[in-house]
């Protein structure tokens, strides 16, 4: 390929790069509307109001019928739903702005233009962080985590020539890193309440998932590693993560594919480890710690794939003569 050839097609792939990017970032924002989205009915009102839901949104609501307001309010403490619309008395709108306050706000508009429930109140059972009402700083930063994560990744592998070391390398960034982006979120910006100790930890191995994923893939299979794994955590884990909405806002299957990759993962757990205790970490505490264990397996491989010719030039060596 001559230099012309070799021009045009890096313009074309790089417009090809550009428009993918384009579709990964903006379709998933364009397309935000509520899909099995589970809330909460309770009251002698209850299937009135699930079937005007269900009308008003086909396919929109994964509607749940609860005993009492009592039962709605857990159910929205432990993330079994993300709201709830109590008739009966006065009705009243539950919501969770910590969740998602772009949830929360739909969920009380929709509310709203019910027959039935109008001018129903919206109480928030879990409010978003003050600093941070409408999620804006804690969407925002899940971007610079999954960039921070593959920068690490790349920088290890094209900087650190033994595959052990990198490993080592690795386990510096994760402890360091949560330490210090944890201080920042929550010591100088506010954006999360919680334990100091167990955000950094999550942030922790947030890192060591996307880095390691990058280093060990490159380990493994080589530079092409770099690329498989960053435009994997770049394009399709971070547009579908839901940190700026939910899951279930986004388009099928996408939202539920975003939650098995570090980024979704991250904000998932993040948000409820901060705003709702133990509830519901079990799920993305296993996604980030399988991508963890395979990260490690990779290592294991690359090590095993650069040992391999070190011991075959060994053997080849001739012995010397006695």
């Amino acid at each position: 390929m001559n230099t012309v050839q070799r021009a045009l097609a890096l313009g074309l792939a790089a417009a090809a790069i550009q428009a993918l990017m384009l579709i990964a970032f903006a379709w998933p924002a364009a397309r935000i509307a509520p899909r099995d989205l589970p809330i909460a009915v309770t009251g002698p009102q209850a299937t009135a109001v699930a079937q005007q839901l269900t009308a008003r949104e086909p396919g929109g609501f994964d509607i749940r019928t609860v005993a009492d307001e009592s039962a709605a309010r857990d159910a929205i403490t432990h993330r079994d739903v993300y709201g709830a619309i109590v008739t009966g008395g006065q009705p009243r709108v539950l919501i969770a702005s910590a969740a998602s306050p772009i949830v929360a706000q739909q969920l009380s508009g929709f509310a709203q233009q019910l027959g039935g429930v109008q001018a129903a109140p919206a109480q928030d059972v879990v409010a978003a962080d003050p600093h941070d009402p409408r999620g804006t700083g804690f969407g925002a930063m899940v971007l610079p985590l999954v960039m921070s994560g593959i920068a690490g990744g790349v920088l290890l592998t094209l900087l650190v020539p033994s595959v052990r070391a990198r490993v080592l390398g690795l386990v510096t960034f994760a402890i360091v890193g949560g330490l210090l982006s944890m201080s920042v979120v929550q010591g100088w910006l506010h954006l999360l309440p919680g334990s100091y100790v167990t955000m950094a930890a999550i942030s922790g191995l947030v890192s060591f998932a996307v880095a390691g994923t990058v280093a060990g893939l490159a380990a493994a299979i080589g530079p092409a590693g770099i690329g498989v794994a960053a435009l994997t955590m770049l394009l399709i884990g971070n547009p579908f993560s839901g940190a700026t909405s939910a899951p279930e806002l986004l388009p099928k299957p996408w939202g539920a594919i975003g939650q098995l990759l570090p980024p979704g993962a991250a904000a998932t757990l993040l948000r409820s480890a901060a705003f709702f205790g133990d509830a519901s970490i079990a799920g993305p505490l296993t996604v980030l710690l399988c991508w963890a264990a395979a990260a490690l397996a990779l290592f294991g491989i690359g090590i095993a794939r650069t040992s391999r010719p070190a011991a075959a030039a060994a053997a080849s060596d001739p012995v010397p003569a006695v």
